[in-house]
């Protein structure tokens, strides 16, 4: 019989337009709620007005010495690589607001270009708008905060770098670096790219952006590196999953406390020297499991380079000493990538992230006095959370692991069959062979 038609690639890509304005709905109004607890803060659940307070009284200030040409020189605050500057020296752009106005509507127009980025990568032939779904409907799960802090700028190097891999290597890597010198972690957007021509060009772009860039902010700029000497004091934060384990030990009676320092509460006691040495071993331990596994797979497709960055990110992530909530949006993003194609194996770990987003929420800013506290709530909810991670990043590991050993199996072509009883057509119809009956 012959085959059932084929859909062809234009009628496929029409199924998806009507989506797009529920789509954009859900933005619209998702966007206006995050832009309506901003300006709410102030309450309790909301955090009492701490949320805000990073844009206007701490960005706001270095980008005063930042206008002077110099990095924060001196300041166990600033911990961030140079391209950092630059995000924060944005609003500039937007003379005729506030900086924390601008700010905002910065972050909120590189939203709407993430959005763009996974709806048109959605809608290509063979892929899905359950990414751009994802991030639209991902993102306010962490209420407010992502407004007022800059990791939704480093998310889009990172996601506009991976969706770029299909079309230019080059510019691939040239995101990937951009995003490095904001906040270090979109480098490992570039850990899954195919073996070969493609990861040499993407890593040379990459590094070719990185050497200019750098050179171009140490003649504009002093003191750009003086972020290093600030990262190597940091210790162990609350929210990260050595801090969880210190939160339990001092509900054991424990005798250490905590205190705001490098931007974050970090515990300081004995033995947290030692929880921070073992979260910079098992950081070391998942960089050497990355990289078993690049030298390893024997299989990619065309979703490998997403479930690689995404599977990297969170493994990095669990082991950090930090956690900070806005770290979610990172992974919110890269699972958002992941779902734009078809043949992803991260659909679960995606839930997972979109559930330790959500506990996230009521960490910070809803029970944060409860987490500092180390109360029994606290302890409960911090457990809940990095146990959500801890199992996002196994089973993200695990599963692109798998997908890379399995190598695609090769059908036989089956043997034809002679029917004596009939003579061969000499022109045989359409889906009809002149052997088989």
């Amino acid at each position: 019989m012959p085959s059932a038609p084929v859909a062809p690639p234009r009628r496929r890509r029409i199924r998806g337009r009507p989506r797009l304005p529920l789509l954009a709905a859900g933005w619209l109004a998702t966007r206006a709620l995050m832009l309506w607890l901003l300006t709410h803060d102030q309450y309790p659940l909301l955090g009492r007005g701490g949320v805000a307070q990073e844009v206007w009284r701490l960005y706001f200030h270095w980008y005063g010495v930042l206008r002077q040409g110099t990095f924060p020189s001196g300041d166990h605050l600033w911990q961030y690589p140079p391209g950092a500057g630059l995000v924060l020296l944005s609003p500039a752009l937007l003379p005729e607001l506030t900086y924390f106005q601008s700010f905002v509507a910065l972050t909120l127009l590189t939203d709407a270009l993430i959005t763009l980025a996974l709806v048109r990568a959605g809608t290509r032939p063979g892929r899905s708008l359950r990414g751009a779904a994802l991030w639209t409907a991902g993102l306010p799960l962490l209420l407010h905060v992502p407004l007022a802090r800059y990791d939704v700028q480093a998310t889009a190097f990172a996601v506009v770098s991976l969706l770029a891999l299909t079309r230019s290597t080059r510019a691939c890597g040239v995101f990937a670096a951009l995003g490095a010198l904001v906040k270090v972690w979109p480098a490992l957007a570039l850990i899954g790219a195919p073996r070969g021509r493609t990861t040499r060009e993407a890593w040379t772009a990459a590094a070719v952006a990185s050497v200019t860039l750098l050179a171009l902010l140490a003649a504009l700029f002093r003191s750009p590196f003086d972020f290093l000497r600030q990262q190597g004091g940091r210790g162990v934060q609350i929210e990260s999953l050595g801090g969880t384990a210190l939160m339990f030990a001092r509900r054991a009676g424990w005798p250490g406390h905590t205190r705001y320092r490098y931007g974050a509460v970090e515990f300081v006691g004995p033995q947290v020297h030692t929880v921070a040495v073992c979260s910079l071993a098992l950081t070391a331990a998942a960089f050497v499991l990355l990289l078993l596994w690049r030298v390893r797979a024997l299989r990619w497709t065309p979703a490998t380079p997403y479930d690689a960055a995404l599977a990297a990110v969170l493994m990095f992530t669990v082991t950090s000493r930090v956690i900070s909530p806005q770290y979610m949006v990172w992974l919110v993003g890269l699972s958002a990538v992941c779902l734009t194609s078809r043949h992803t194996t991260q659909r679960p770990v995606a839930l997972l992230v979109l559930t330790a987003t959500a506990v996230s929420a009521v960490e910070y800013p809803a029970f944060y006095g409860e987490v500092v506290g180390s109360t029994w709530t606290g302890c409960a909810v911090m457990l809940v959370r990095n146990g959500l991670l801890a199992s996002a990043a196994a089973a993200s590991f695990t599963r692109l692991w798998c997908s890379g050993r399995s190598l695609p199996q090769r059908r036989e072509p089956e043997a034809p069959v002679w029917n004596p009883g009939r003579v061969p057509a000499l022109f045989p119809t359409e889906g009809e062979s002149p052997l088989n009956g």
